[in-house]
């Protein structure tokens, strides 16, 4: 019996140990699957600075709309001493989005803002905002253009870019504006249901009215075609 009894204890122990072992092993998988690249200034405000990368391509995930050029490639890169997102392929043709967006957000309403800086690109260099995200085919997006010195929102459905009116304009092809040049510009956008008010350094440019994706959605960022463009300080604050 004394034998039985001492065979009991030794095996209690042995799953006792692995047990532990275990705990310690899920414990260590979260923390590293902690996000310190995401600070969260209450619980509505997101903010993206960049200055973490760990988890980025765990975080974030990389698509592109149309048939033709190679993937983006969008990385964190340091800017003069600052951390900042950057997209730098510089090969793909003109109906080629480089899109990217963020695992971990779904959001209807929301207020969009964000640092950019049109860094090069031939054809075309700036970018923008896109919500309401489904998949590479089908978003929302607004973006600001350098070489053009304009700014439109677009409706991207089923993989086709249509510019959408201005509220009490009618389409014009969004606004023009005054000279971006490489400088950083601060893009601004507010969603409340189908009304979408557009800004741009602090001055309120358009709105439009589009009832398209009316559903919750992934948010992200968007270049064109050989666009290298520097995002940072995205900030992300849902709207009820």
């Amino acid at each position: 019996m004394k034998q039985i009894g001492l065979i009991i204890l030794i095996t209690l122990l042995m799953i006792g140990c692995g047990n532990s072992k275990e705990q310690k092993k899920e414990l260590t998988v979260k923390a590293e699957t902690e996000t310190p690249a995401i600070i969260a200034d209450n619980n509505t405000d997101t903010i993206f600075n960049f200055e973490f990368s760990e988890n980025f391509a765990s975080d974030w995930s990389q698509y592109y709309t149309g048939k033709d050029g190679e993937s983006p490639n969008w990385q964190i890169i340091d800017d003069n001493g600052n951390k900042v997102l950057a997209q730098l392929s510089s090969d793909n043709p003109n109906y080629h989005f480089n899109d990217i967006v963020f695992n971990n957000l779904r959001l209807k309403n929301m207020e969009l803002n964000v640092k950019m800086k049109g860094v090069d690109g031939r054809m075309d260099q700036g970018g923008g905002f896109i919500w309401r995200f489904t998949d590479a085919d089908n978003y929302y997006v607004v973006r600001a253009n350098p070489l053009e010195d304009n700014v439109v929102l677009y409706k991207v459905e089923n993989g086709r870019r249509t510019d959408l009116a201005v509220v009490g304009k009618g389409r014009t092809y969004g606004v023009d504006v005054k000279p971006l040049g490489n400088n950083w510009n601060n893009l601004r956008l507010t969603v409340v249901d189908n009304l979408f008010t557009v800004f741009l350094n602090n001055e309120q440019l358009f709105q439009v009215e589009d009832n398209t994706f009316s559903k919750a959605g992934k948010v992200g960022l968007w270049t064109k075609a050989d666009a290298v463009t520097y995002f940072d300080e995205f900030k992300v604050k849902s709207i009820n």
